[in-house]
């Protein structure tokens, strides 16, 4: 089963944030509650955990790469 991992909803006015650092890669295994990627908004650096253990099958955006919330940035395989 593949579980998709959102840039978060940060509130207020971001709508967008910035990937600063993944700390996984494909291929890696990932424990729920992990630390995955770091984002940074305008305000606020936020670390991004993974919702589900699993597999990394994909990163979607890479580092420095802005993206708005709500979009899929990586896929876990957590078959």
């Amino acid at each position: 089963m593949s579980i998709e991992v959102k840039m978060p909803d940060f509130g207020g006015d971001a709508q967008e944030a910035t990937i600063v650092a993944w700390h996984k890669q494909p291929g890696d295994k990932v424990a729920s509650g992990e630390l995955l990627v770091e984002v940074m908004t305008d305000k606020v650096n936020v670390e991004v955990e993974a919702p589900a253990a699993g597999v990394i099958v994909e990163i979607l955006h890479a580092a420095d790469e802005t993206v708005a919330t709500g979009v899929v940035i990586a896929r876990i395989d957590a078959a």
